[in-house]
């Protein structure tokens, strides 16, 4: 059984590989949302996509200038909006349940390493 909850200020990750149907886990302290296997891969997928996105425009970009980008698949959709070094992500569940979620532009940070380390699948 692989039980694994990372959290920090602002931030909640969680993946539990024996349960039936929904292993995955996000959220904040005030809110969280249980994810299917394909939305949480999806999720850390298309989350680092968009950090490398943010990244790769950093360069185009005026100091003050703040871009929005967004990354979807078929079950979920996120939105990173903000400066490439200092954005909020916003997700929504686009299938069954539904759901929507934010993290500050703190806690993203510590949510992208956390989703780099995460071994899940």
């Amino acid at each position: 059984m692989v039980k694994r909850i990372q959290q920090g200020e602002g931030w909640r990750l969680g993946v539990n590989s024996d349960a039936p149907l929904y292993p995955g886990l996000v959220g904040t302290e005030s809110w969280s949302l249980e994810l299917t296997e394909i939305e949480l891969q999806d999720f850390c997928r298309l989350t680092l996509q968009l950090a490398d996105t943010m990244n790769a425009i950093a360069s185009e970009l005026m100091d003050e200038e703040r871009v929005s980008c967004v990354a979807e698949s078929e079950v979920i959709w996120l939105e990173a909006e903000g400066f490439p070094e200092a954005y909020e992500l916003r997700l929504m569940l686009l299938t069954g349940r539904r759901g929507e979620g934010e993290w500050s532009t703190s806690a993203v940070p510590e949510l992208l390493n956390a989703i780099r380390l995460i071994d899940a699948f």
